[in-house]
């Protein structure tokens, strides 16, 4: 899947400048995975505590900050708001560089980039989706997404070993200046977008923000017969699988051995099953109904990770991990572009802003809150146990998922795959 700034086949010239502007900030975030912690341990002294906080505390902070951001999103033109917060996103990293080359840097200061990138990345998120659903007709969202999925995986496979050649070339903040630049080129993309954006609704009351705003996207998703199963369904989904994350790495970098190189391959090679998995999404709900493969796809992603009990030593405990991670990443990326064509289908366009900012909200404190649950739980029953507890109650989130497709969403393939239309 390209990352070049044409337009997509079929989806119009707007569409391929906004899949080109995230291409290149998707390879930024990636070439600079790990980059704050690992600033933090080499230039600072920082220890686990730290570290950990800038992970956790940082992303936690920058959720709160974000909740006014979405009612604030919802009543202006949206592709203003993805140029700033492109630029707010470089400009906070281009502090860590400055104040590097200066020796001034300081813990607090990657605390507050971290927390300020947080913030811009749900913000970004929320204007995106709603400017996604002006600029394509709701057949061709679907496609969209499914092409979003599939250059994220893309930038997945490449972006981490070659952010760890430039650290060693060129030294622990080389990688967050690409990640600076790659937000620079992102909005430059997104400028280049030609064609009025209608002006959105004025905010009732007079223009003033009310507090009940700032819950309006929870409202809506919890009074959906839909979203909401499908809400709680993928919170507890991704925080449990994020919170087996830093387990899993205890176990296979300390208890089994596994070298720095096995670990990266690991989890490298399996992500081209999201690039297989996204590419199939759209044929998939095309033969077979939207709904069906929600659900479907949902389950099948859920019976992967509890194998990770069984993970040794040596070339069999990798290829174990790596067929595990395959599977795993495969269905999440058939799951993810129909479970995102679906939120905005079934969100009105004057609360899509809203709603994606509770969404990613809510996602982030649970993904914080499982993360710290299963820290403690590693410590008291081991690493292999705690695993094993997180693959156990995964096998059970299927039950969450929505029981039959909403009225407003048709699940036949004629409405799944329309023909392009060629905006």
């Amino acid at each position: 899947m390209g990352l070049g700034w044409g337009p997509g086949p079929g989806l119009g010239r707007p569409f391929g400048w906004l899949w080109g502007a995230y291409g290149t900030s998707a390879l930024g975030t990636w070439l600079a995975f790990g980059a704050l912690p690992l600033i933090a341990v080499r230039v600072l002294d920082a220890g686990p505590a730290q570290v950990a906080a800038l992970s956790s505390v940082g992303a936690a902070v920058g959720a709160v900050v974000a909740v006014p951001l979405g009612p604030w999103v919802e009543f202006r033109r949206k592709r203003p708001v993805l140029i700033g917060m492109d630029l707010a996103r470089c400009a906070a990293l281009l502090t860590i560089p400055a104040a590097y080359a200066l020796g001034v840097l300081t813990f607090v200061q990657l605390l507050l980039v971290s927390v300020t990138v947080a913030a811009a990345d749900i913000t970004f998120r929320a204007a995106s989706g709603a400017y996604l659903k002006t600029l394509l007709p709701a057949g061709d969202l679907l496609a969209a997404n499914a092409r979003f999925e599939s250059t994220s995986w893309t930038t997945t496979i490449i972006g981490p070993p070659l952010g760890g050649a430039m650290i060693g070339l060129l030294g622990p903040v080389a990688t967050v200046v690409a990640d600076a630049v790659s937000y620079l080129l992102s909005a430059l993309g997104i400028r280049a977008i030609r064609g009025g954006e209608a002006r959105p609704a004025a905010r009732p009351e007079g223009g003033r923000m009310r507090a009940g705003e700032l819950l309006d996207g929870w409202r809506h998703i919890l009074g959906d017969p839909e979203l909401r199963p499908l809400f709680f369904h993928t919170a507890l989904f991704n925080g449990l699988v994020m919170a087996t994350e830093p387990l899993l790495a205890v176990l296979l970098l300390g208890r089994l051995g596994f070298t720095p190189w096995q670990y990266g391959l690991a989890f490298a090679v399996p992500a081209i099953g999201g690039l297989v998995g996204a590419r199939l999404a759209r044929p998939l709900a095309a033969r077979f109904g939207r709904h069906r493969v929600l659900v479907g796809s949902g389950a099948l992603r859920a019976l992967w990770p509890v194998g990770l009990v069984f993970v040794g030593p040596g070339t069999g405990g990798l290829l174990l991990v790596m067929g595990v991670e395959f599977g795993l990443i495969f269905w999440c990326a058939v799951f993810n572009p129909v479970s995102a064509t679906l939120r905005l289908e079934l969100t009105p366009a004057d609360r899509v802003a809203r709603t994606l900012t509770a969404w990613s909200v809510s996602a982030k404190a649970t993904t914080a809150l499982l993360t710290a649950v299963w820290g403690v739980l590693g410590s008291l029953l081991g690493p292999r146990t705690a695993l094993g507890l997180a693959g156990v109650l995964l096998l059970a989130t299927p039950l969450l998922l929505p029981r039959r497709p909403a009225a407003s969403a048709p699940d036949d393939a004629r409405a799944a795959d329309p023909a392009p239309s060629g905006v």
